[in-house]
């Protein structure tokens, strides 16, 4: 019960693209096979593309790119964020950062892919 499952935010330029939100679709399904309460209390406003990024741009180009819109959800609340790919883990990294600033009692990450 105090734990939630939060996708890391897509880039809607990327929603617009597909047609739908592949992590939300990835991430309810998880949820709902785990019987862990899904939540997306996060929103990415940074709009930059990362592929073929250093980490360090990323790092840079992740700066203000997440505000959680619910705070009252995630306080006090272990949070389980999950992504599709990891490449350098900055992504990750900044939204457990965003994550635990506001109230998280603890962040972990699962990935359904590693870029190697």
């Amino acid at each position: 019960q105090d734990t939630l499952v939060i996708g890391v935010p897509t880039v809607t330029s990327r929603i617009r693209l597909r047609g739908y939100d592949h992590i939300k679709l990835m991430v309810r399904q998880f949820a709902h096979k785990t019987g862990l309460v899904y939540a997306s209390p996060v929103v990415r406003s940074g709009q930059a593309h990362q592929f073929g990024a250093s980490r360090s741009r990323r790092r840079e180009q992740l700066l203000d790119a997440f505000t959680v819109v619910d705070v009252g959800l995630i306080k006090n609340k272990r949070v389980l964020l999950v992504d599709d790919v990891l490449t350098t883990g900055a992504t990750l990294e900044t939204l457990a950062e965003v994550l635990k600033k506001a109230g998280a009692k603890q962040v972990d990450a699962i990935v359904f892919a590693q870029k190697l």
